[in-house]
């Protein structure tokens, strides 16, 4: 009896400091780690408007080259030349997908696609993000819309070439970008930027 006592006594004590060191290390964190996010985010904005910045001046080139338009639950993001770029997230084969992908002012083709995180199997759907693949989006149009195909068959404007291997994850990006592309210029078309 005395040492369940004694146990429950350590496990209530043990979980109250637990507790209270996690709860301090949030509450100091917190700023940083949302200040973190914010500079994650300006600087994936300017990767994919092709807005060349150092880590120095990030902020202040963010500020005077692009310009923010909040319309609904979308938030677009504008250069000084016209080009747009949004966020996406959905769902891929075994986990999330997030993205920025940005287009050109003629409202049909891609311009830089950017995946900021993802779960897919590493060296197979996990090359979704890889800059390599992902240069195979560069100036492909999304008019009716982007079709994934078998490696090396990519002939169209509006075909990239699927992942070897990965078919569950290349079939989820397609049916992502072209779901969220599409909601997307519908607001785009409606709205002027």
């Amino acid at each position: 009896m005395k040492s369940a006592l004694r146990i429950l006594i350590f496990v209530v004590a043990m979980g109250t400091v637990s507790g209270g060191l996690l709860f301090g290390i949030n509450s100091l964190t917190a700023k940083r780690i949302a200040q973190n996010e914010e500079l994650k985010l300006k600087s994936a904005v300017l990767d994919v408007l092709e807005v060349p910045y150092r880590p120095e001046n990030l902020l202040e080139l963010f500020d005077q080259n692009v310009k923010i338009l909040e319309k609904g639950d979308s938030l677009f993001y504008t250069s000084v030349d016209g080009t747009t770029a949004f966020k996406f997230k959905g769902p891929g084969l075994w986990g999330t997908i997030e993205g920025i992908l940005s287009i050109n002012p003629d409202l049909k083709t891609i311009r830089v696609l950017r995946i900021l995180y993802q779960e897919e199997t590493p060296g197979l759907g996990g090359r979704i993000a890889e800059p390599e693949y992902l240069q195979g989006f560069r100036s492909k149009t999304f008019i009716p819309k982007i079709s994934f195909v078998p490696s090396g068959a990519d002939k169209a404007a509006n075909e990239v070439d699927a992942i070897t291997g990965a078919t569950g994850s290349s079939k989820a990006l397609e049916k992502l970008l072209n779901e969220t592309i599409k909601k997307r210029l519908d607001v785009l078309r409606s709205e002027k930027l």
